[in-house]
């Protein structure tokens, strides 16, 4: 069975920074997991992803440079280290992760979910 449970989130002031944690219960380990974040009324959207097997991790565009993606495999822990955070970072934010395929920021090439953990920036 598997379990990706996320953790983190909260209420920040722009220019702050959160740590988002993903505890990850799997029998198999997975190639690739990822955060994926989600505004209503908009589609969801990949934040960074990163391979089990090693290799520099994908990034969105509009977080480069300020989040950082990470795993510890000890711990069976997906990581999301997001600074410099502005409010339009503001949405419910969602750990994922596949079997197989290759790098991806597309929530429909992800199979397994979290239940999200909200994340609130202010002006």
């Amino acid at each position: 069975q598997v379990q990706l449970v996320e953790s983190g989130g909260g209420s920040v002031q722009a220019g702050g920074s959160l740590r988002l944690s993903c505890a990850v219960s799997s029998r198999y380990t997975f190639s690739f997991m990822g955060w994926f974040r989600q505004t209503p009324g908009k589609e969801r959207e990949g934040v960074a992803t990163i391979s089990t097997r090693g290799g520099s991790p994908l990034y969105a565009f509009s977080v480069k440079g300020r989040f950082t993606i990470s795993q510890d495999n000890a711990k069976s822990t997906l990581y999301l280290q997001m600074n410099s955070l502005k409010p339009e970072d503001t949405a419910m934010y969602y750990c994922a992760a596949k079997y197989g395929g290759g790098w991806s920021l597309t929530s429909s090439d992800f199979t397994y979910w979290g239940q999200g953990t909200q994340v609130t920036v202010s002006s």
